[in-house]
């Protein structure tokens, strides 16, 4: 929902669009609070004992751990898949307000069932569970309110969460609980908060709710609905909706993925978020405190702090990248550089790792402070998040977002959505595995994948900085450079010939006076 000028009151003019947009954003705080909560929680040693993850001289059933741990965090991405699918349809039936009321409260039930669970025989399916209801609310969430920055400080959150409970409850119910029944908090806040505002303007004015519409903006603008810059903003919704419908009237499934020029643009669309899930961040963003266990934070307390800082940086970079950086060096070259610094530096972990493995552990021995070569890696991991934030982090989406045309800009999107969660929930799924298995191998595998695919794949992609949609349809076929010369060229003699033609009906007009 655009701002609006705001020269008339300043800020105040527009208090109740920010009340909207901060109460809108804590749902992308729960998302990122979600996804970052459980690699946590399932390294708890109250927790491993809790669930025989352990057996009676305190050594971990890998095999076990490593499926629990996979299952904790994967079946959210599983229910997210399901329900960014599913808010679509639900948005445009009953609206923005009360899609995003029903899932949240959707999420809040599946958090409850994993606060309320105690240990066997039924913790762990209510934990399951309760997961799954919450990937579900949150992936309908984030589908009707997209945004970046707030997943990354949600998911620092987490990983703070996590860490006082490491340091202060290190065994109870509550080493579960609290993690689990902290996101009632960023639920709750928008449970309430949703009931204080209004339906959206712009959905309103597409069902042709048009009075409400207006009465709606002139609320969000605290003005009335005769104020000329209301009625001309209004005026400015119904013509983009109009346009909107009369670039999507008639298109089909068939046109959308086939039409000419279609079908790389869906290519696209798709891989660029397979090589996203598959660039390493979502792995050590889902399993933090695994992934620096792996290379010498092997105290609990150490690699949830460790995980703390990467969560801090991981902010801060995208911050500074999404508001000073995103427009400056253009798709292709932040794509680029950004697979090369990221692969280059998971090969010199992989290699130090090999080199210096972590120290091998005996629960009932304290274990050692991490070494020089273990602290080396993790600033190299803190240097990592800074090229994903720069990058393959929030690119993919802007990138998708510029190559397709308003006629079929609805399926590409969904595709790149549905790409994103799927390859999403893999990862998660097989990463404790892969971690367990390869051990320093696994940081050489994502250097490859970095390198040698992502860093090919930015090279290969047109850029689209500073490219208008008919520019993309001549990189991408739909058109050929000389169609379009030619269709403006004709344009350019009707538009002539009209202009002419009214101008000679004029003269005639004043002849005949």
């Amino acid at each position: 929902m655009a701002l609006g000028n705001t020269s008339k009151d300043g800020l105040f003019r527009n208090i109740r669009v920010y009340w909207l947009a901060f109460i809108v954003y804590w749902g992308i705080v729960l998302f990122g609070y979600d996804t970052g909560v459980g690699g946590g929680v399932v390294s708890a040693n109250y927790f491993l004992q809790t669930f025989g993850l352990v057996d009676e001289n305190g050594a971990k059933d890998q095999k076990k751990l490593d499926n629990v741990s996979s299952n904790v965090v994967a079946v959210l991405q599983a229910g997210a898949f399901f329900g960014a699918l599913s808010s679509a349809p639900v948005s445009s039936r009953i609206g923005r307000k009360f899609t995003l009321f029903a899932f949240t409260v959707i999420f809040s039930v599946g958090a409850i069932l994993t606060t309320i669970a105690n240990g066997p025989p039924h913790g762990l399916p209510l934990i399951y569970s309760g997961r799954v209801l919450a990937g579900y609310g949150i992936g309908a969430i984030s589908a009707v309110a997209p945004a970046l920055w707030q997943v990354a400080i949600g998911v620092m959150i987490s990983y703070f969460v996590n860490y006082a409970i490491g340091v202060h409850v290190p065994s109870g119910v509550n080493v579960w609980r609290i993690p689990f029944g902290f996101q009632l908090v960023p639920a709750g806040i928008m449970v309430f908060g949703l009931l204080t505002v209004r339906e959206s303007p712009r959905w309103l004015a597409s069902v042709g709710r048009q009075e409400e519409a207006l009465n709606n903006l002139a609320y969000l603008r605290r003005t009335n609905t005769s104020d000329s810059e209301v009625l001309a903003e209004m005026a400015e919704i119904q013509a983009a909706i109009e346009e909107e419908n009369a670039a999507r009237a008639g298109v089909n499934w068939k046109e959308a993925f086939f039409g000419k020029g279609n079908f790389v643009r869906f290519f696209i669309a798709f891989f660029i978020f397979v090589l996203q899930q598959w660039a390493g961040q979502n792995s050590v963003n889902y399993y933090a405190p695994q992934i620096f266990a792996s290379i010498g934070y092997v105290s609990r307390k150490n690699s949830l702090l460790a995980s703390g800082v990467y969560g801090i940086i991981k902010v801060v970079a995208t911050a500074i990248f999404i508001f000073f950086g995103v427009e400056t060096l253009g798709r292709k070259l932040s794509l680029f550089i950004s697979a090369i610094g990221m692969g280059s530096l998971f090969f010199i972990i992989g290699a130090i790792l090999k080199t210096h493995p972590p120290p091998s552990t005996n629960p009932n021995v304290a274990p050692p402070a991490p070494s020089p070569a273990a602290q080396a890696m993790a600033g190299m991991l803190y240097i990592y998040v800074c090229f994903y934030s720069m990058g393959w982090g929030p690119l993919p989406w802007v990138y998708v977002s510029d190559i397709f045309p308003t006629r079929t800009r609805h399926y590409g999107l969904a595709t790149a959505s549905a790409s994103q969660w799927l390859w999403n929930f893999v990862v998660s799924k097989v990463t404790p595995s892969m971690l367990t298995s390869l051990r320093y191998k696994i940081f050489f595998m994502f250097g490859a994948v970095n390198i040698g695919a992502m860093g090919l794949f930015s090279l290969l992609i047109p850029e689209t900085k500073g490219r208008s949609l008919e520019e993309m349809d001549i990189i991408f076929g739909a058109i050929s450079a000389e169609e379009r010369n030619a269709n403006i060229e004709r344009q350019k003699a009707l538009d002539h010939h009209d202009a002419h033609s009214v101008k000679t009906d004029s003269v005639d007009r004043k002849e005949e006076a």
